[in-house]
């Protein structure tokens, strides 16, 4: 659980660090830095999603996991805990939730989330885990700058999901093939870019969080293809 704490740790100390140091911009330099942010989340989104090598997948990923995550009301979930949160620990009022919900997406969606998290815990390897947290950390500071100390509460997903992916290492590896985990990191890269859609607009204009199931359906979909000659 090293690679995992460290990353929790670097999130939660970037956060801080980037709430003491908002009150140093302008509003219009916070406004043009969270465009700019937002561009580069987008940009960050593009890159994983062209690594798929079958559009039909991601397709198929996508819609499966949109119906999943509206039965199951993710997004409503989601903006519940945030907003529980914020009672209890924030002031403030507004973009708490948004932060929260944001930055939980962004650091919990990709590839070195996942297999960062299996060599973690199968091999003892942390090194994709302290990138990672390199990454994170310093991407922390210029989101909570910009969106408020919600960021920092997302370091307690980002344990609880890439500690479970670690603890659960040696028995998901097997079935995590280098082709399940392409098209599950290009279908994260189109929810990456719904994030930055959302962080430009300024408005929750797509249910990411309902399209979150559309990352495990991949698996499933990708593992189909291949067994019957499709990918």
């Amino acid at each position: 659980m090293l690679g995992t704490v460290v990353n929790s740790v670097s999130i939660l100390l970037g956060s801080l660090l980037g709430y003491f140091l908002k009150n140093s911009f302008s509003e219009d330099i916070k406004s043009t830095v969270m465009q700019g942010l937002s561009l580069t989340v987008m940009l960050i989104g593009i890159s994983m999603s062209i690594k798929t090598n079958n559009l039909l997948v991601v397709t198929l990923s996508i819609v499966t996991g949109a119906i999943i995550g509206e039965i199951l009301k993710i997004e409503e979930g989601l903006n519940k805990i945030g907003g529980r949160i914020e009672k209890k620990f924030s002031k403030s009022e507004g973009e708490f939730t948004k932060a929260f919900v944001t930055a939980s997406l962004v650091y919990c969606v990709g590839a070195m989330a996942i297999m960062g998290s299996i060599e973690s815990g199968l091999n003892g390897n942390h090194s994709i885990l302290f990138v990672k947290s390199i990454l994170d950390g310093v991407s922390s500071i210029v989101f909570t700058s910009s969106l408020g100390i919600g960021v920092a509460f997302s370091s307690l997903p980002v344990f609880i999901y890439q500690g479970a992916i670690t603890l659960s290492a040696r028995f998901i590896k097997a079935y995590l093939t280098q082709e399940i985990i392409r098209e599950m990191t290009a279908t994260g890269g189109l929810l990456i870019f719904g994030i930055g859609i959302n962080m430009l607009s300024g408005k929750s204009r797509v249910k990411v969080g309902n399209l979150l199931p559309a990352i495990f359906t991949a698996v499933f979909i990708t593992y189909l293809f291949i067994k019957f000659n499709f990918y």
